[in-house]
């Protein structure tokens, strides 16, 4: 290794080393379901109390569905009450302002879960702005053309409209919704998805095309988003939840799911996190962890779900699990978070924090605490 390589791997093991300290340093055991239930509580808690954005945005999408699992989890009405407020008080049960974007059909996916929780009244009207919006979507082309060639043109889309639209689909009973979602899906696993690696480009500008628009990564490698990635995997789990066992094109998410974590696992990075560009790692500073605890939420489930190989895979969600608690600060506060962006970059430390951070945290802690 030259001299240059040697300063750069150890200023980040440094860097990161230094930025992460939390109760793991105290010797506390961060698999204890009482431990797990109060980081989840006191993670979601701090980041209602430090709100960013506006309610309905899809950064807020992604925070409010690791809410919900949360509550499903410790029964906290505080973090049940935040959601009402969020969905009812704030947003009017309104999905975001572009009917055509799935940024803003996401936090539709927490009024369904809240819908179908058995403690609101089943008001029809809750939901008639979220069947508007996605109606209006699978019934009018998407509104511009330039990398926007298809519906769901960007990788991180696959979180923000798959669930919602099955999610509806088995709220109402109406099964063209999934098979709406099925076709959009395919269209982008078609136009993003790397056979090869097993990974998707975060949207047409990442993909190899054979001309001067090519963009590779200072080793050489391919650009593959971890926080991109990491949408794919957990709202695959999500979907994977709400498809019928029966739905004849089920087997193509459970070999996709099955792929992406077999090469996810490959990739995990020794301190247990992934990093912004996943097939770059020297190249970035820390572990990112909106990424990263898309990734281990999506282990965990597979591990909890009998999909994954315990023997394979739960270790490696463990290990993340306990490198993410590291990235938790005294308060309750999730750091080593990319601020919102398109790729990735190393504009982020210990006191980077944004609400999908705090999600993804909160999604995985949702199924560390039910591995066996």
């Amino acid at each position: 290794m030259s001299i240059k390589s040697f300063i750069s791997c150890l200023v980040i093991t440094v860097f990161f080393c230094t930025s992460c300290k939390t109760k793991t340093d105290k010797s506390v055991d961060v698999f204890d379901a009482s431990y797990i239930k109060e980081m989840l509580n006191k993670t979601a808690e701090w980041q209602v109390a430090h709100p960013l954005h506006v309610q309905n945005d899809w950064t807020n999408g992604a925070f409010y569905a690791g809410v919900f699992a949360a509550w499903k989890t410790t029964e906290s009405e505080q973090l049940y009450n935040s959601m009402i407020a969020m969905a009812s008080d704030s947003n009017k049960w309104q999905p975001g302002g572009r009917w055509f974007h799935a940024d803003d059909h996401v936090i539709c996916q927490t009024y369904l879960d809240l819908y179908r929780s058995g403690k609101l009244k089943q008001d029809a009207e809750l939901l008639q702005p979220t069947i508007d919006s996605i109606s209006k979507f699978l019934a009018n082309p998407y509104p511009y053309r330039g990398v926007q060639v298809i519906k769901w043109w960007w990788c991180d889309a696959l979180f923000m409209g798959p669930p919602a639209l099955v999610k509806l689909s088995r709220t109402i009973g109406d099964n063209s919704y999934i098979d709406s979602m099925d076709v959009y899906y395919r269209e982008c696993y078609d136009l993003l998805y790397n056979k090869q690696e097993h990974l998707f480009a975060r949207d047409l500008n990442y993909v190899v095309k054979g001309d001067t628009t090519d963009r590779y990564e200072q080793n050489g490698k391919l650009i593959f988003w971890s926080r991109g990635n990491g949408w794919v995997m957990g709202g695959l789990v999500r979907l994977l939840q709400e498809l019928p066992a029966n739905y004849p094109n089920r087997p193509f998410y459970e070999s996709l799911y099955k792929e992406m974590s077999a090469r996810i696992v490959e990739i995990q990075q020794e301190d247990g996190l992934w990093r912004a560009s996943l097939l770059d790692p020297e190249a970035y500073p820390g572990g990112e962890v909106s990424g990263s605890g898309f990734f281990c939420y999506a282990l965990a489930w597979g591990v909890n779900n009998g999909i994954l190989d315990a023997a394979t895979y739960r270790p490696a969600a463990e290990k993340a699990w306990i490198a993410l608690n590291k990235c938790v600060n005294e308060e309750g506060r999730v750091g080593w978070v990319q601020p919102v962006g398109a790729d990735p970059r190393r504009n982020f430390s210990a006191d980077s924090w944004e609400v999908y951070g705090t999600g993804a945290f909160l999604l995985a802690g949702s199924e560390i605490i039910k591995l066996k």
